[in-house]
């Protein structure tokens, strides 16, 4: 079993730049792929970056790629997330997920956290 939370959310001007946390419970979170997906109102869950276990891979979507960077400290059970140059079309709650393998798929996570908003003002 997996718990995460999440934080950093928050208000930031076009520009700007937020760090996210996911911090993780349970030994074996270091095997599992961690993820973050991202919702705005009205349109679904989407797939916005992934790292494995180990740290060694990473995977971005189109939308992010040179803007964002994820990472993590398997000691400190933490994701974290990069934002910089933040755009209001980042503008979603941000959720962490852990799975045992890359996809995109919301459906294919096991472990999700509550969430974090960001809002990102013109």
């Amino acid at each position: 079993q997996v718990q995460l939370v999440e934080s950093g959310g928050g208000l930031v001007q076009a520009g700007g730049s937020l760090r996210l946390s996911c911090a993780g419970s349970g030994r074996t979170f270091s095997n599992y792929y961690s993820a973050w997906f991202r919702q705005a109102p009205g349109k679904e869950r989407e797939f916005v970056v992934a790292i494995s276990g180990t740290g060694g891979r990473s995977y971005y979507a189109d939308s992010v790629k040179g803007r964002f960077t994820i990472s993590r400290d398997n000691a400190k059970n933490t994701v974290y997330l990069q934002m910089n140059n933040l755009n209001p079309e980042d503008t979603a709650g941000y959720y962490c997920a852990a799975g045992t393998y890359y996809t995109t798929r919301t459906q294919t996570y096991i472990y999700w956290g509550q969430g974090t908003q960001v809002t990102v003002s013109s």
